[in-house]
């Protein structure tokens, strides 16, 4: 088992420390760290955890640690990780991988260099909803693929967030925050990606937080906030992603993936399960798949065969643990993250030049999940 060293102890955090405690039993989390130090404390105290570092540096050269967890912001993300990985520490970091291309060219040189693995979020794939599209997709149950369009529109996450700021940074947006999510739902749906379009503006220079406990309080948006993209696969295929923070309602949402037999709506990438749809566009009718709550649909029911359809956040890392023990190929290691990386900044690249973005790197899908493995165990 793996020892874990925690970085940032944030809103996220939540999800995780309960995870790691409850359910994925190839880790040990054994030390926290945060610059709010009462974060940490108060992690420390409600999950009994053995060691609380004033700083990072003090974490990374603890020689228990084996892995770091990044959950900074994301303009922190590469500074952490740079140092966890000179430190010889593997790590495992939120999304994004780095707030532009440039950080995360550096971070997969380095992790290469040193032998280390260097994983990410998003994990959210690898749960029952996209995996068992996966399948449908495999088995042929929508034919061979045409294209797909994707939609993430919100007014943004002033209203609700209790510290939206660097939502409108570098390294934030709607296409950092959120296109991670769906950019890995796809390449793990579809195959990678061989070029990239886009189109980005900012429709609202500031913005007004109506949350506590910064209610009253501006932003200054320093990110572009409605982007437009193209992506084109490998296999030819293209499929737009529109995510934006400037759109009051839509109601189009989430992954639809277009076939010669039919199309298949997809469950929202930022979850790890939901409820998926196949049109049948040979029998003209609508099946639902529903496959965690027993319901039947109205023409056809598919078992259920992935687990993980709870709010599974810790799968990754509980993933790059069995890898680095095991030697077998990690799901979310940085071969993935910086291929998502290199799209996102691909499209903000081709919205700025007015031309296509040739990608540089290339990504092969791994195995899917094994259904028959017991919950928590890799």
């Amino acid at each position: 088992m793996l020892k874990v060293g925690m970085v940032g102890v944030g809103c996220i955090s939540g999800i995780y420390l309960h995870n790691i405690f409850n359910v994925f039993k190839d880790v040990e989390l054994v030390a926290v760290c945060d610059l709010i130090r009462e974060r940490a404390e108060n992690a420390q105290k409600q999950y009994n955890i053995p060691k609380l570092y004033d700083t990072m540096e003090e974490l990374f050269a603890d020689p228990e640690i084996d892995i770091v967890l990044n959950l900074t912001r994301p303009y922190q993300h590469y500074a952490v990780s740079k140092a966890a990985l000179l430190a010889g520490k593997h790590v495992y970091c939120e999304k994004p991988l780095g707030a532009d291309l440039e950080e995360g060219i550096e971070l997969v040189k380095l992790a290469n260099e040193k032998g280390l693995y260097l994983g990410g979020a998003p994990d959210t794939f690898m749960g029952a909803g996209i995996q068992t599209c996966r399948k449908l997709i495999d088995d042929g149950l929508i034919g061979d693929v045409i294209g797909g369009r994707c939609v993430m529109a919100s007014h943004g996450v002033e209203s609700w967030h209790p510290d939206p700021d660097f939502y409108y940074q570098r390294g934030g947006g709607p296409l950092f925050d959120m296109g991670p999510y769906y950019i890995t739902a796809l390449i793990n749906l579809l195959g990678g990606i061989k070029s990239v379009y886009g189109y980005a503006h900012t429709s609202y220079p500031t913005r007004l937080i109506t949350a506590d406990p910064h209610k009253g309080e501006i932003i200054e948006v320093n990110t572009p906030t409605h982007i437009e993209s193209f992506l084109h696969f490998d296999s030819g295929i293209t499929v737009s992603l529109l995510t934006s923070f400037d759109i009051f309602s839509t109601r189009q949402t989430n992954i639809e993936i277009y076939g010669t037999k039919g199309t298949l709506y997809v469950p929202d990438p930022n979850c790890f399960g939901g409820n998926l749809v196949l049109k049948n566009g040979e029998a003209g009718a609508a099946t639902a798949i529903i496959f965690h709550n027993g319901e039947t649909g109205k023409d056809e029911t598919y078992p259920v065969t992935f687990d993980y359809a709870e709010n599974s956040r810790c799968l990754g890392l509980d993933d790059i643990a069995v890898a680095i023990e095991t030697g077998r190929p990690g799901r979310t290691t940085c071969k993935q993250t910086f291929h998502v990386l290199e799209t996102m900044a691909g499209v903000l690249k081709s919205a700025e030049s007015g031309l296509p973005y040739v990608m540089s790197s290339h990504f092969d899908r791994e195995a899917p999940m094994d259904p028959c493995l017991p919950h928590g165990k890799l």
